[in-house]
């Protein structure tokens, strides 16, 4: 378990830390998340001794990092995809790593097989690829088999195959009853990974919870019919007060209360809506009741990153400009793509 309570930490005239508090509790991977320089990585330093907190303190199975008598057992951490030594060979790295730390030898071997990194143990860090990089970084955190693992973007660089191995290697330890404390800016990855979130923004904490409650707070919902009858759709949906229609790929909402169209030549023209402030079950109930016929009726709820960017917007320290025809672009690629609902 990581224990991180109060902590506060400025340099210069920033102030990177105010009062952060959260848990990575054991058997769970914790999301931790938040904009570039919210105070992500300077808590986890400040967790592993790198960074002295100005106040508050952080705990790793109820001990300070300096204190621990075998850290690599305690704690895993990958925070430097590029901390090897540039003219030392991978298996020489993580030799001198496990020597230093009173872990066999035979770990060595061990983790090089888990990272992939047998074919290339022998050549020298320097040239490595981010990605091997990050696998050399990740056999390292592993060598002592640790209770716990922090690992700040530890997909950095790697392929899909590495990308997947990283978030069952993480789901894996949390099984096993550990804590994982895990950053990262691919959120699909972080909802499929994660159990628990921590969200930051200019060094405060501003929310903790489950992923699946974080998602039900920021996101509203909605339902998507798909049918070649628009028209009975819309008179389906003015029974309901309050109900709103949008037509995928049209120009906006409308209340269902307004007058439908008149039946035309494109009547029998299939047409996908996003349908909100109605309950999925009466709203099927109603459909059926008048014999609708729908290609599609399901629930969509916002994905992590739409409630993570609901969030976080006001607390986004470097902010870019917004691409010129960017709107134009996404809706152009949602009109070409169907909507997909990330799971666990």
């Amino acid at each position: 378990m990581i224990e991180i309570t109060g902590l506060s930490k400025k340099f210069g005239t920033k102030q990177a830390l105010s009062d952060v508090s959260f848990v990575a509790e054991n058997g769970k991977v914790t999301g931790f998340l938040g904009p570039n320089g919210a105070g992500k990585s300077t808590t986890m330093r400040a967790a592993l001794g790198l960074i002295h907190p100005d106040t508050g303190q952080a705990l790793v199975d109820g001990e300070r990092y300096v204190t621990l008598r075998a850290p690599m057992q305690a704690v895993g951490a990958v925070l430097d995809a590029k901390s090897a030594h540039k003219a030392r060979t991978a298996y020489d790295h993580l030799r001198t790593l496990a020597y230093t730390n009173n872990i066999p030898k035979s770990r060595v071997d061990e983790v090089i097989d888990m990272t992939g990194l047998g074919s290339v143990k022998n050549r020298k860090a320097g040239q490595f690829s981010l990605g091997m990089s990050q696998r050399l970084s990740i056999a390292g955190a592993l060598l002592g088999d640790p209770k716990n693992l922090v690992l700040d973007e530890p997909i950095n660089g790697l392929d899909p195959e590495g990308v997947k191995w990283v978030r069952e290697l993480c789901r894996y330890y949390a099984g096993q009853g550990r804590a994982v404390l895990l950053s990262s800016h691919l959120m699909s990855e972080v909802a499929l990974t994660a159990d628990n979130l921590v969200v930051i923004g200019q060094g405060r904490v501003l929310e903790t919870g489950t992923v699946s409650d974080f998602v039900a707070k920021h996101s509203g919902h909605s339902i998507r019919v798909t049918t070649p009858e628009p028209d009975k759709l819309r008179a389906i949906a003015a029974r309901f007060p309050g109900a709103r229609l949008e037509v995928e790929g049209g120009s906006g909402s409308s209340n269902s209360n307004s007058t439908p169209p008149q039946p035309g030549a494109n009547a029998e023209q299939v047409v996908t809506f996003h349908i909100s402030d109605v309950e999925l079950h009466a709203l099927a109930r109603a459909c059926a009741s008048v014999q609708l016929v729908t290609y599609e009726l399901r629930e969509e709820h916002a994905s992590l990153e739409e409630a993570y960017m609901e969030l976080t917007h006001s607390s986004v320290e470097y902010a870019a400009a917004q691409v010129p025809n960017a709107q134009n672009a996404s809706q152009s690629a949602f009109q070409s793509q169907p909507s997909q609902e990330e799971s666990r």
